[in-house]
């Protein structure tokens, strides 16, 4: 009975090895062949192994699995026993195999010598996602990336793979996520399979409730208009709340915390929160806050003054004691200030690089903060070597020259950001990614790198539009960074010569026979290269007819050549925003028959001297968030009838209008300002009068002004009117009270003026586009007498639009206006009108 006993005792606990097991590893019985050899279970016996082998491995290292079996050469093993189950144990648990086997090939007295023999499990050649948008793979397969091609296929792998998919998608907000694995064979590579993942995302849940606890002196209302991104659901949100989204929450938080330190609860924090199901489709948020007392500036000291008083430094620092504790106030007065009024920027703007201040909390009590302000001034650094890195096609001197920071002048902070601004006003760099790099010298002088990346600027537009009845075809060159010193150097064409900062710009327009209309321009910013005076000539001819043959009667003709030169240059006062512009124009006027104008047959010409004074401080070129552009324009013509002696009143319409004569006077300013967060809002108010020098002649037949509709540049540009965009009204159609239709229609107004509001949001801010929202309300108005002008007696609008900036094609935008006031005999000219525009100017009287 005692041999029963043990016979059982050891085939339950003691029988050593490996049994073939697929698939659930973990719950296998451990057998050992023995291949013919006898032993003796009821008396287990002592042996020394004489060897060890692998079979069935094609990847992994046979020594290292021997050396994890312990059934290496020299060791000690009772057989039967626990070492052989524990040797395969061991490797099961490496989770590399799909079948092992244990075998005892040879006993040779003491000494037996043993076979593993192994079927790899195969490994992961790559992922397959099913489920989810391109952009979520590209992102969960770099998340991924070191799994595939080495990675065995096991439970680790799935529970890892779906830990990971998992939390990325939580994070974009969907809670509910389902994952399934399915393997394939990969024809490609041998033993390896690509996995499956199929993903049921569910729908992204939104935030049903957000509940605040430990809130006091904020109202839990208050509290949820900080979270700027995490929106709870409520009834009168059209739209209904926003997607719940992990990444922007974690945002709002630190941003929450921020709002209360700014009203003075300096100890405000977040205790704790949770999120949680409220049901299949939103979640319901949960934060417990401490508050803390409410704080207030006490006495604020200064030490490490030199160069400045602490008089004037309080003065600058402009916060009194007993104002409200804000950590983010004393920042921004300390060194924030997007305007440069701060104290470190007074410091920074002299030359001090290395200037430092540190406000040190040196006394706390009750509700008080007593700060010590400890200045460390430092040496007073000069400008050594200015380079410019970076720029792969602009030469060095066009962004050198660009640079207000000349070498052998103090260090200033102030200068340094206006470089960086002019050299993005250029358009050939990325204004993201210029980076001025200052680098001190142990001899007080600094070296400064300003690294760019350029960006494509030359720009494309090619369209079908439709205008006077017809289609109209276009294509315009614009070249931005042209060099003309280069026009002969066959290699340097890619596709043009490229790098000294000129603009070169061809444009064509027609539909056939009725409509044909070429331009050229060309610009030199720095004639010369080396004072900022720029060069521009530009040209143009343009025709429309009837269509009808010439030796017709009814034919009918308007044709327009121009040609304009202009020298411009920055001024230094009354500061250095300021700029200033001649330009002389001739413009040669046909008519054939042509009706809508004070004559229809004859020949005008119009020369012309302007004189633009612009004053530009935009903080950006293409969205500005804060500055302003303030033009004045002069335009006048030689008083011809002042200076002859024809007799105006019974003159006829070939004398009269001979030559063109008029003064013209515009004004445009616009103000830009952030409001909160992203969102700008942009001020505008335009003027424009055409007057006369003699009443004899009368007003000038051209350069008149046509107010509605898009502001696109058509057949108006080549009847020698001036367009101004109103959203709201169709083209052409905001027309003095009382005035002909067809006429005012046809040959535009003298007088006019118009206002603008308008809130900017930014949607797309990269180098590749920069798109934005806007809501604008607007109003305008034109005279045909001086008399008549009330500037408070507009025609109003109001709307919404999108414009995208792409630097290939300039500006393109799609408005949506309503306009409120009817124009008498223009049923259609105003109600809900769509305006779309093309390569529009980012600046200009539009």
């Amino acid at each position: 009975m005692k041999r029963i006993y043990q016979l059982i005792f050891l085939l339950l606990i003691g029988s050593p090895a490996i049994a073939q097991i697929r698939n659930q590893p973990t719950q296998a019985t451990p057998s050992l062949k023995v291949n013919g050899l006898n032993l003796d279970y009821f008396s287990p016996k002592e042996y020394i192994i004489g060897g060890t082998t692998l079979s069935g491995t094609q990847y992994l290292d046979k020594e290292v699995i021997i050396t994890l079996s312990k059934l290496s050469k020299g060791e000690r093993i009772i057989l039967p026993g626990e070492a052989t189950a524990n040797a395969i144990k061991n490797l099961w648990a490496q989770g590399l195999f799909d079948d092992i086997q244990l075998y005892v090939t040879k006993i040779n007295l003491d000494t037996v010598y043993f076979d593993i023999q192994v079927v790899e499990r195969p490994r992961l050649s790559s992922f397959e996602f099913i489920g989810i948008s391109k952009s979520q793979k590209t992102d969960i397969s770099e998340k991924l990336a070191d799994k595939a091609g080495k990675t065995i296929i096991n439970d680790n792998l799935y529970n890892t793979t779906r830990s990971i998919i998992n939390k990325y998608l939580f994070e974009k907000g969907y809670f509910y996520t389902t994952i399934d694995f399915e393997s394939k064979k990969d024809p490609n590579q041998e033993n390896s399979v690509i996995l499956q993942v199929k993903i049921n995302k569910g729908k992204r849940v939104k935030v049903h409730e957000i509940t605040f606890t430990g809130n006091s002196a904020f109202k839990s209302g208050k509290l949820r208009k900080y979270l700027k991104k995490t929106k709870q659901q409520a009834f009168y949100k059209v739209f209904g709340s926003g997607k719940f989204n992990k990444e922007k929450y974690e945002e709002d938080k630190i941003k929450l915390v921020a709002k209360m330190q700014e009203k003075g609860y300096r100890d405000a924090a977040i205790l704790k929160d949770s999120i949680y199901k409220y049901n299949d489709k939103s979640v319901g948020i949960k934060i417990d806050l401490y508050e803390g007392p409410k704080y207030y500036f006490g006495d604020i000291s200064w030490v490490g003054n030199a160069k400045y008083t602490t008089e004037y430094l309080k003065k600058v620092f402009g916060i009194e004691k007993g104002e409200l504790f804000s950590e983010e106030k004393l920042e921004k007065k300390l060194r924030g200030s997007a305007n440069g009024d701060d104290v470190s920027s007074v410091y920074l703007n002299d030359g001090y690089l290395t200037f430092n201040i540190d406000p040190v909390q040196t006394k706390i009590h009750s509700d008080t903060v007593d700060l010590e302000m400890r200045i460390y001034e430092g040496p007073q650094f000069t400008n050594n070597k200015i380079t410019v890195k970076g720029n792969t096609i602009t030469n060095d001197k066009v962004v050198l020259r660009e640079i207000r920071m000349k070498p052998g002048e103090k260090f200033s902070k102030e200068y340094l950001v206006r470089s960086v601004r002019e050299i993005g006003a250029l358009g050939n760099f990325d204004e993201s990614k210029t980076n001025p790099i200052p680098k001190p010298n142990a001899d007080g002088t600094v070296d400064i790198e300003f690294n760019v990346e350029e960006k494509p600027s030359d720009q494309i537009e090619l369209s079908g539009g439709f205008g006077g009845g017809r289609v109209i075809g276009t294509l315009g060159l614009t070249f931005n960074n042209f060099s003309l010193k280069n026009i002969f150097n066959g290699e340097a064409y890619k596709p043009l010569p490229k790098g000294d900062g000129q603009k070169l710009s061809l444009r064509g327009q027609t539909n056939g026979k009725y409509y044909q209309s070429y331009s050229f321009s060309f610009s030199e910013p720095w004639l010369g290269g080396k004072k900022p005076v720029s060069f521009g000539l530009s040209a143009f001819t343009s025709l429309q007819s009837n269509g009808i043959d010439v030796d017709n009667s009814q034919y009918q003709k308007i044709r327009l050549n121009g040609v304009s030169i202009s020298l411009g240059r920055k001024l230094k006062w009354p500061d250095n925003w300021f700029s200033l512009v001649h330009t002389v124009n001739l413009n040669q006027y046909i008519l054939n028959n042509y009706p809508g104008y004070l004559f229809s047959t004859g020949t005008s010409y119009n020369l012309n001297l302007t004189q633009e004074i612009a004053r530009d401080s935009r903080n950006h070129n293409i969205f500005p968030t804060g500055g302003a552009y303030i033009r004045f324009t002069i335009q006048a013509t030689p008083p011809y009838s002042l200076l002859n002696n024809v007799n105006y009143a019974t003159a006829s319409d070939k004398q009269r209008y001979k030559f063109t004569e008029y003064h013209k006077w515009k004004f445009e300013a616009q103000w830009f300002q952030n409001v909160v967060g992203k969102l700008v809002f942009k001020a505008q108010a335009q003027f424009g009068f055409l007057g006369s020098y003699n009443q004899a002649v009368g007003q000038s037949a051209f350069e008149r002004f046509k107010l509605g509709g898009d502001g696109m540049q058509g057949f108006d540009f080549l009847q020698g009117s001036e367009l101004i965009a109103m959203r709201g009204y169709s083209n052409n159609s905001v027309i003095p009270v009382g005035a002909n239709v067809t006429t005012a229609q046809s040959s535009g107004s003298p007088i006019f003026n118009k206002y603008v509001m308008e809130l900017r949001y930014p949607v797309i801010s990269s180098q590749q586009a920069t798109a934005f929202m806007t809501v604008f309300a607007e109003g305008g108005n034109t005279w045909n007498k001086f008399s008549d002008f009330n500037p408070f007696n507009v025609r109003r609008s109001v709307g919404v639009g999108a414009k995208i900036f792409l630097p290939i094609f300039g500006l393109l935008g799609i408005d949506y206006g309503y306009g409120f006031d009817k124009i008498p005999g223009i049923p259609d000219a105003n109600k809900g009108q769509f305006h779309f525009s093309i390569a529009q100017q980012l600046g200009g009287f539009n």
